[in-house]
Formats: structure tokens, C-alpha cells, sequence
């Protein structure tokens, strides 16, 4: 058989093209923040999750443009040969000392540092345990690895207990889970799975992807439980709240350097480009000096989620600024995604599998630069289409 035949047979997004209800890969002619422009047309933007208001800020942008001035636009080569530079380096020291760790190491995308750090620490004969609303990049991680794969029911400890109690004790396991889950805006039980990691052998990785900058006065999920030490790795990336493009893996020196000199989506990518690395380093100024950003993100979020329940809409187990309204169909899901866009409103529709079966979502998230009008406005055009759509 052809392997094209599967193409040509693709039609599960044709009938919401041909409805006008189709939501991806929208081409925004420009991005400015809270808001964007499409087709001439401003658009409240509360999908994004530029948590801190930072690609906007003055110092980032400058820090970015002077970057290329002075290192030209890429390293060309991978930071195992060529492409590494000391502007790097200064980077994963600074973002060790934010999260309280030894060392980091830098990687060109966040998706590779899960697929790289997850791959090089677990092996055949090893075990590898997801809650299974981790992130698509945790579980690909956990494939790449050729490691056995346990999972259990989201944020669930006792079934997870009764996960790691049925493993053997001599082969070598790790725990990775999500700080704060991308899709429903809830956030991993640290002091709960801690110790179970403590009594069953087992290390913890924590992706703080949307955690960081957010939770914890911007160091991330382990922070805001104070369990920075005893949280073995600690990983996130910069194209949320760091303005940029990449990611880290934060824990001690030894087992850093060894992720370093094993990880092949490290070592066979290209480095990090000088631009993003500075814009990075400014981020992280900019959150020392304006820790009010992350107050702020903390309090718009509070506000919406007060906000939606009082309309009615169901809000799920949400206490972060991410915050889905559950739908619980695919149809529904796009119709209202597509009013709200109409009304000037930009939210990401979450169908199966980004999301469990009958949890269809719009996922909505808030930056600590909204300002109190917009969240306003939002509401408003919430009421008026979850009406609209029998919602509330």
C-alpha cells in the first residue's frame, strides 16, 4: 500500500473547515501581548501563555536585538561540537540559582529537554512513571527511553501508591509529572508524592513548563510547596513565561552532566541561538525586579476563575491563571470557540487526546498585563456566547 494513502484519506478536520469552525494554525498578522490583530481585527488574547506580559516588555526586546548585534543570528552547530557559547553557560548558572539547584543545562526546546533527559536517565530494564495527564513531550520521553511505562489516574495518590508498591524494588525509577497541568490548570500534589517517592525508591522529575514564573514567586511548583531539595529535577521551558524559545533541566551536578553527555536530542540539535539565550537572561532580570508581575498573574487569574463561576461555567479543578471552561464535545467545543473568536476573544479549543474523552475544553489562560477592562470584556463576551450555546 502507498504510506501517502493515509493522506489522501485525512477528512477528520474537513467538516469543521467546511463549517467555518476549524481552530488551528490561525495566521495572526501581529502579537502583541494581550492582544492580537487578525485580519485587521483586534482580538482580546487569552490563550497564550506569556504568563508575565514579557515578549512585549522594553528590556527583553532590546536585550534580544542587541544579542544579534553582537553574536549574528545563529550558532550553527550543536553545543556538543561547535555551537556552544559562554552566553549559555551564564544562562544555566543563573537558572540554577533561581531554582535552587546545583546545576542546568540548556537545550534548544523544551520538548527536547523531556525527550533528551527522560531517554538518557531511563533505560531497558528501568521504570518510568507518568500521571496520565502529562504532557504529549513527557510521554514521547518515556517511549523514546525503551523503559517500562507505568501510569496512574491524575494527581490520584492513592492509586499511585498502589502503583509503586507493586514495582520491583531493584530496578531504577523515575516519577515525572507536570507542576501545573497545561490543560486543566491544576497543580501536582508535591507533599503528597514526595514521600511516596521517599518510601518506594523513586526519583521526581517535575516539568515546571507552566509553573515557572508563576508559581512559587516565579520559581516554579516545588517552590511555592517549599520542597525545592527534595525535588530531584526540575525542568521547564522559555517559551512561556521567558519570552523565548528552549528549556532547562535543573538537579544536582553529577546527574546533570551526565543528561549533558547522553542526551541525544542535545547533542544532535543545533544550540540555542545567542538572541534567545539574552532574551532569557533579561526575563529573568526583569522577574527580579518586577516581582509584582507575578503577583499580578496570580490575581488576574483569580479574578476570571471568581468571574466564570459566577456565570455558571464549569471551571474544573483550576487554581492557577490556566483555567478550562468544560464543554464535553468536539462540535460544541468549536462552535463556541468560534463566537468567542467573532466577538473578539482568542481561546484554544482541547479535544481528545490533548485532553480525557468528555473533558473537551476551552482552554483560557491569563498574563499579569491584562488589564482589569479586558477581563471585563472577556466575561461579557463569555455570558453572552455560553448563553447563546446553552452553556450557563
Amino acid at each position: 500500500m502507498d504510506i501517502f494513502t493515509k493522506c489522501m484519506n485525512f477528512t477528520v478536520v474537513s467538516q469543521y473547515r467546511e463549517n467555518g469552525t476549524y481552530p488551528y494554525f490561525i495566521p495572526l498578522d501581529k502579537n502583541e501581548g494581550t492582544e492580537v490583530l487578525f485580519e485587521g481585527r483586534r482580538i482580546i488574547m487569552c490563550g497564550s501563555n506569556n504568563y508575565l506580559g514579557l515578549t512585549t516588555h522594553p528590556k527583553v526586546r532590546k536585550a534580544a536585538m542587541d544579542a544579534i548585534a553582537e553574536y549574528g543570528t545563529s550558532c550553527t552547530g550543536s553545543r556538543f561540537l561547535n555551537g556552544n557559547m559562554t552566553i549559555i553557560e551564564d544562562l544555566e548558572r543563573e537558572l540554577a540559582e533561581w531554582v535552587g539547584k546545583e546545576a542546568a543545562l540548556v537545550f534548544s526546546t523544551g520538548m527536547q529537554v523531556n525527550l533528551g533527559t527522560i531517554s538518557a536517565l531511563v533505560g531497558k530494564g528501568d521504570i518510568v512513571i507518568l500521571d496520565k495527564e502529562d504532557h504529549a513531550s513527557i510521554v514521547d520521553g518515556a517511549f523514546l527511553s525503551g523503559g517500562k511505562i507505568e501510569r496512574f489516574r491524575h494527581n490520584d495518590m492513592d492509586h499511585l501508591e498502589r502503583v509503586l508498591k507493586s514495582l520491583p524494588e531493584d530496578n531504577g525509577k523515575l516519577l515525572v509529572v507536570d507542576g501545573l497541568f497545561s490543560m486543566e490548570g491544576d497543580i501536582a500534589p508535591l507533599p503528597e508524592i514526595i514521600p511516596l517517592c521517599e518510601r518506594y525508591g523513586v526519583r521526581l522529575m517535575v516539568d515546571d513548563a507552566h509553573a515557572f514564573g508563576v508559581l512559587g514567586g516565579g520559581h516554579g511548583t516545588a517552590a511555592q510547596f517549599g520542597l525545592t531539595d527534595k525535588t530531584d529535577l526540575i525542568m521547564s521551558t522559555f517559551s512561556k513565561s521567558m519570552a523565548s524559545i528552549g528549556g532547562f533541566i535543573a538537579g544536582k551536578f553529577p546527574v546533570v552532566d551526565y543528561i549533558k553527555h547522553n542526551a541525544r536530542s542535545l547533542i544532535f540539535s543545533a544550540s540555542i541561538p545567542p538572541a534567545n539565550t539574552a532574551t532569557v537572561l533579561a526575563a529573568l532580570q526583569v522577574m527580579r525586579e518586577e516581582p509584582e508581575r507575578v503577583e499580578n498573574v496570580i490575581h488576574n487569574g483569580e479574578f476570571m476563575r471568581e468571574g466564570f463561576r459566577q456565570l455558571g461555567f464549569d471551571t474544573g479543578h483550576s487554581c492557577t491563571p490556566v483555567i478550562p471552561i468544560i464543554i464535553g464535545d468536539d462540535e460544541l467545543t468549536f462552535r463556541t470557540w468560534r463566537l468567542l473568536f467573532d466577538n473578539g476573544v482568542f481561546v484554544n479549543p482541547v479535544i481528545s487526546p490533548a485532553t480525557a474523552p468528555g473533558r473537551q475544553l476551552l482552554r483560557t489562560s491569563y498574563m499579569a498585563t491584562h488589564t482589569l477592562d479586558q477581563l471585563e470584556r472577556v466575561l461579557d463576551v463569555f455570558a453572552k456566547v455560553g448563553k447563546e450555546v446553552g452553556l450557563i
